[in-house]
């Protein structure tokens, strides 16, 4: 029998002991409109012959669905997750986490009032573009440097400061397109420079720049290859030939690198210092991929060109906010410390050996194997990630886990259902977790999100 009669009015309802934390805690108007869709439910049910037959057991159900849905919207969208993909800078699981130095910066920063616009030494109105500059030049050896919110805003407005109207030379085989679907080209359009290709796809001469070269250029733009690779018969000119090619021809040549490595030894990924020490008038990069800080877009380079875009219109919509700086300065901090190795993660997760990750996959495997998992040891490679390193793996260990009855798709959507979620990787049909990108401090979280 369908007793509709046991789901209470919703002023009954409210005076619940139960409902009425639900209004202390979420708001008597999010409870109420969460209370009506949860007593809708349970009708549907009943109606189903599913539902509760008591009106207790009708206002216990109707509860903890209000409960479920207010909890869920109040956590928002924007959750954090444990990678275990073995991706380090994964753009989709939001790139570089956070230095604890940085976290703590923020706390400082962000929970009061700061000098952001205010010179405290004139005791009046400041820039904020004047924020990490010092530690920028201090660890590039630019003359100046300025922040913007990300590294096509950097592009953006370098070419819309010194090339609007102008023609820019970029090479054929650097016209590239970033994450996202940006495309080098359409935001070479929206600055209101003009396009102009030199060489070919796989081959560019410095000639081919200088031959190109008239009243109209404005800048020489190379664009480091930092997502993709050309391979076989190519050719590309060094940035000191270009550098040189510019200066004869008094056109400032700017860089795109991309992914902001300050530390040598990774794979082709040159340094900010040494585009500087080369001679560069302008490089642009981003601080959350290798460099491990915020996103952000930096510009260093001359002074001359830097305080041009400092005081163009566009600086101000794409300007950093006071987290972007609190976060990037101790960064930065830890760079000049001479301790980024160890302290800003993603630059931990580069250096960690396959050793380091095989011993705490075995650790992880034997708690694992005791809650009932099938566990597995496996040689594999990480990926650097984030337009960075093409093609340039990181040996690691992996730990494959398996469940009797389970296939490895189904494993690997539950994962993701967890709380927090797991994003692991499926390789030859096997669940596997590289603890290369899982924080050491999340592997207890780990295995007990696991053993549920």
């Amino acid at each position: 029998m369908r007793d509709f009669r046991v789901i209470p009015s919703i002023e009954t309802l409210r005076q619940h002991d139960a409902v009425r934390a639900l209004e202390a805690r979420f708001g008597a108007g999010a409870t109420l409109d969460a209370l009506r869709a949860s007593a809708d439910r349970v009708r549907a049910a009943i109606a189903a012959g599913t539902g509760p037959v008591t009106a207790e057991a009708a206002v216990t159900d109707i509860a903890r669905g209000a409960e479920a849905a207010l909890a869920a919207h109040a956590r928002g969208s924007l959750r954090p997750v444990i990678n275990a993909t073995g991706v380090i800078i994964h753009t989709n699981l939001g790139r570089a986490p956070i230095a604890p130095a940085a976290l703590e910066r923020v706390a400082a920063i962000a929970g009061g009032y700061s000098n952001l616009e205010y010179d405290l030494a004139a005791g009046a109105r400041g820039s904020r573009s004047v924020h990490a500059e010092s530690l920028l030049t201090t660890l590039t050896g630019a003359e100046a440097a300025i922040v913007v919110n990300n590294n096509a805003a950097a592009t953006l407005l370098i070419l819309a400061g010194l090339a609007e109207g102008r023609e820019v030379l970029i090479s054929r085989g650097e016209l590239v397109e970033i994450g996202g679907g940006f495309r080098v080209p359409d935001v070479m359009h929206q600055s209101g420079a003009i396009l102009r290709e030199v060489g070919t796809t796989n081959r560019t001469r410095t000639g081919d720049y200088t031959a190109a070269v008239s009243p109209k250029t404005a800048l020489f733009l190379r664009v480091h290859p930092s997502n993709f690779r050309i391979e076989g018969f190519t050719e590309r000119p060094s940035l000191a030939d270009l550098v040189a090619a510019g200066r004869a021809m008094l056109v400032p040549v700017v860089e795109d690198l991309g992914s902001g490595c300050l530390v040598a030894g990774l794979a082709d990924e040159p340094t900010v210092q040494a585009s500087i020490d080369a001679g560069i008038d302008l490089v642009c990069f981003s601080g959350d991929k290798v460099l491990g800080g915020p996103q952000a877009g930096i510009i260093a380079g001359r002074k001359a060109l830097v305080d041009r875009l400092r005081a163009h219109p566009l600086m101000r919509a794409l300007r950093a906010d006071k987290i972007t700086y609190a976060v990037l300065e101790a960064t930065l901090g830890e760079y000049l410390a001479g301790r980024a190795a160890q302290t800003v993660p993603v630059q931990r997760m580069l250096h960690w050996s396959a050793d380091e990750i095989e011993a705490r996959a075995r650790a992880l495997g034997d708690r694992l194997a005791a809650a009932g998992w099938r566990v597995a040891l496996l040689s594999g490679t990480s990926a650097v990630g984030g337009g960075s390193a093409p093609g340039h793996g990181l040996p690691t260990v992996l730990l494959s886990v398996e469940r009797e009855g389970q296939s490895a798709a189904a494993i690997e959507a539950w994962l993701r259902t967890l709380d927090p979620p797991v994003v692991a990787r499926i390789e030859n049909d096997r669940v596997v977790l590289d603890l290369r990108t899982v924080l050491p401090e999340q592997d207890g979280t780990l295995v007990e999100v696991l053993r549920a």
